[in-house]
């Protein structure tokens, strides 16, 4: 079977919700109990097409490994989801004081989403549900009126310069929430390993006193899983979704999809937690890439100006409460988080732009610019007081210090960088293939909560068993001076040397980054290097996964820098009259390379190591060879780790292009139907248990029905599921329009965004049963609508230019044939 055969031969009864899916068990068919005015063609689907199936009837993207963020996605608000219940059409009334009119039944449908066909073959996994965002403006009545509104009393630009105010506070507390993380992790980690040094001198076994270094082993265990149990205990129990480091959350909330619970308070609050215990406890980790999840929860909450988790509405803000203006402060946070990790506001910026954002505009660039800008500045301030300096050399929390020579390269390097270029992009794949690996078995054999914390603490323990094992048994002793490590350990070299291998060991990640860039050559032995390269890129690949916060910058930028001076150390031992064999430029290189094989991105990465290092504009040329180079190898074996997180997590994640699979296709191959729709003045009890009964968020409004056949009307807007709860809780009835049409505004809905209430906070009707709702004030009056002939990938580049979360498909005569949303287009 081809390609489209299995996209298009599906079942005719069976489609998929938007946001909440189910498996349909045929033996648990129940009867429906009667809906009073609706026929039988009102019980309908109202998004995403069925899951192409196989010959076999296996779906052809199940896995049967569960989600890696492990976020527990809210439960459907019905209790008995539509789709599993028998459809009995004599009970279906056409009028409530008519005769009833019988309609033919209609068939039965089930859903077979293609996110819930990935958990189909495993009846243990955990459903995971993913609503979409609704980034498309309700173009209202309501809203008309506010925008016109805006034109006679100035607000444009108020609104205007608002939103630049936003801007720049997302920037400053998104720094000086980055510096406190960056002092507390300081200030731990140099009282750890000065502690552990005085212990390694005082235990060592000398000629004059007996010594047993088991016990600065135990203390070093001791002082690496208690912060860790404690990191991975707050995540584990308290806010799952700050597990990682929250950057494949992020890219998803921006491309549409709605991630449970990932711009909390507390979600932030975890996380920065989280991060300080996870890097203390010398996990193979770093603190930069949390940033980023933290600006975007800084961005979130600062642009509402209200806290939902507090219930505390300070009354600013409210212009910007949908999910449209939620999107760009998050953009603007998760740049200004970049700048604050890296020191690097064009970096920052550049990141959004590559590797976040899913749509962009000219405006919003030079927000995103000046947030991260911000962001930066603030933290070099409070960095560069703290450390007591009078010029600001603290740029951000990645500080790779300043090269002292200015790098150079010869032209006959190129092919070499070319190398590790490759080098990197086929380490790169592995490590992800691995990576993956590791997480399908945790999760299958590690299901439960406990386990996934005594699993964090014995990645640590394993972490610091192997440190002490290359410590103790490989014998590379430096003279002192020649290194700058602040904790220099002595063990069983002689006096005035130093342990090399210890001084790798013996501070954080970035600390050992920053010596493999700028120690002078020597300072390591081949051995060394070649061991710490193999045992950090295991530790790294078992830690990332873990229920810990932590980011995959540094280790992997650690890594390569690592086989970087390693690459050179080589190289120098067979051309020993070789001057351009720099250790630090081949580190750089190395840690550009590796990350663009783990990351695959090229020009925001290289922007970074530019803005971080002080390196030359001459050096891009040689950066952004080796960038390339591994990205193009990489890509070839598989995904970057982010979007390697997403599709294993089944996030329905749109992609730039149309996939392959849908060219030649129409819409109205794709298109689900039928369609639930509300005629434009409908009863308020048809809407009431309408919602009650089916889980949709879209519906079509539609008017010229004829005996109740919604579905066969003419479409005049759409409405949203959250549009209909508010309109039931404040009773916005035709009846009693006089008393609430003139205080109702698009205030209303803003004010109960973002967490809307659900049907089961609407009481019962009772007295209010047969009155009606007009929602020509409510409906947005002018959906996308497509042609049922309409190829394929030209309403894909319409949908997800536009953001869209429901596009209607019509006919020639304006009626609803069916609805597309963004599950239409992932094909597994």
């Amino acid at each position: 079977m081809d390609d489209k055969d299995k996209l298009i031969n599906l079942d005719d009864n069976s489609f998929s919700s938007d946001d909440e899916e189910v498996i349909k068990k045929p033996q648990q068919q129940q009867s429906l109990s009667s809906l009073p005015a609706i026929n039988s063609n009102e019980i309908e689907a109202s998004t995403s097409q069925s899951q192409p199936v196989f010959e076999k009837g296996t779906f052809d993207n199940a896995i049967d490994v569960p989600p890696l963020l492990d976020i527990n996605a809210e439960a459907p608000e019905i209790s008995e989801d539509i789709t599993t219940q028998q459809i009995s059409s004599n009970n279906l009334n056409h009028n409530h004081n008519h005769n009833h009119v019988q309609h033919d039944p209609e068939p039965v449908f089930h859903v077979r989403s293609r996110t819930s066909a990935a958990q189909a073959g495993n009846n243990h996994q955990a459903h995971i549900q993913y609503e979409s965002l609704d980034y498309d403006v309700c173009d209202n009545t309501l809203f008309q009126d506010e925008q016109r509104k805006r034109l006679r009393d100035r607000f444009s630009l108020r609104t205007h310069v608002i939103r630049w105010i936003i801007f720049i506070l997302i920037g400053i507390i998104t720094a000086l929430i980055a510096s406190s993380i960056d002092i507390i992790i300081e200030e731990l980690s140099e009282i750890k390993y000065k502690f552990l040094k005085q212990s390694v001198d005082d235990n060592v076994p000398m000629t004059d006193r007996n010594g047993d270094l088991a016990l600065p082993f135990l203390w070093w265990i001791l002082l690496s899983i208690v912060p860790v149990a404690i990191g991975a205990t707050m995540v584990t129990y308290i806010e799952p979704i700050t597990a990682g480091s929250g950057i494949p959350q992020v890219k998803s909330y921006l491309n549409g999809v709605k991630v449970p619970r990932i711009v909390r308070i507390k979600t932030l609050a975890v996380k920065a937690i989280g991060v300080i215990t996870s890097v203390v406890g010398g996990l193979a980790g770093g603190k930069e890439g949390p940033m980023i999840h933290a600006g975007a929860v800084v961005a979130a909450g600062i642009s509402q100006g209200k806290s939902t988790t507090f219930i505390k509405d300070f009354h600013i803000f409210k212009a910007f409460r949908d999910d449209h203006e939620k999107r760009d402060f998050v953009l603007g946070g998760a740049a200004a988080g970049v700048s604050a990790a890296f020191g690097a506001p064009i970096g920052g910026m550049l990141f959004s732009l590559e590797e976040a954002a899913s749509f962009w505009n000219q405006n919003l660039i030079w927000r995103t610019l000046v947030a991260s800008i911000i962001s930066s500045f603030t933290l070099n301030i409070v960095l560069s007081a703290y450390h007591g300096l009078q010029d600001f050399t603290f740029t951000g929390l990645f500080n790779l210090g300043k090269f002292d020579q200015p790098l150079s390269f010869e032209y006959f390097e190129l092919p070499l960088f070319m190398l590790l270029g490759v080098t990197g992009g086929l380490l790169g794949a592995a490590w992800n293939a691995l990576n993956m690996r590791i997480n399908k078995f945790r999760k299958r054999f590690v299901p439960w909560k406990v386990g996934k914390v005594f699993e964090a603490i014995l990645v640590a323990i394993l972490g610091v068993t192997m440190a002490c094992t290359m410590i103790y048994f490989i014998n590379d002793c430096r003279p002192l001076g020649n290194d700058p490590t602040i904790h220099p350990v002595q063990l069983f070299c002689e006096d005035n040397e130093y342990n090399a291998v210890a001084a790798l060991w013996f501070q954080t990640p970035e600390a050992t980054v920053r010596a493999l860039f700028h120690d002078p050559p020597g300072s390591h032995k081949i051995l060394t290097l070649a061991m710490f390269t193999l045992v950090y890129y295991v530790l790294s690949c078992a830690t990332f996964g873990l229920n810990v916060s932590l980011g995959v910058f540094i280790p992997t930028a650690l890594v390569g820098a690592a086989w970087g001076r390693l690459v050179a150390m080589l190289l120098f031992y067979v051309f020993p009259a070789a001057q351009f064999l720099h250790p630090g430029k081949y580190a750089l290189i190395g840690a550009a390379a590796n990350l663009g094989g783990v990351l695959r991105m090229t020009i925001s990465l290289s922007v970074i190591l530019m803005e971080t290092t002080g390196i030359e504009t001459s050096f891009f040329f040689p950066l952004i060879i080796a960038l390339i180079s591994a990205k193009w190898v990489g890509d070839y074996f598989n995904d970057g780790i982010y979007d390697t997180v997403i599709e294993v997590n089944n996030v329905p994640m749109l992609p730039w292009e149309p996939l392959p699979q849908y060219k030649g296709l129409t819409a109205n191959e794709i298109l689900s139907k039928p369609v639930v729709c509300i005629k434009l003045v409908d009863s308020a009890h048809y809407i009431y248990e309408m919602l009650r009964r089916c889980n949709h968020n879209g519906f079509p409004v539609v008017d010229n029905v004829v005996d109740d056949r919604r579905s066969e009307g003419r479409v005049c807007g759409i409405i949203l599921r959250s549009q209909l709860i508010v309109i039931l809780l404040k009773s916005l009835y035709v009846e009693n329009k006089r008393f609430w049409l003139p205080e109702t505004t698009i205030q209303t809905f803003r004010d109960v965004y973002p967490r809307y209430p659900s049907i089961k906070s609407v009481r019962p009707l009772d007295r209010k049963i047969n009155y009606t709702v007009d929602l020509s004030t409510f409906m947005n009056p002018s959906p996308v609508r497509v042609n049922m002939h309409d190829s394929v990938p030209k309403i894909f580049n319409i949908f997800r230019a536009l953001g869209l979360r429901h596009m209607l498909v019509i006919n020639n005569e304006n009626r609803i044939a069916g609805i597309i949303t963004r599950r239409d287009f992932i094909y597994k």
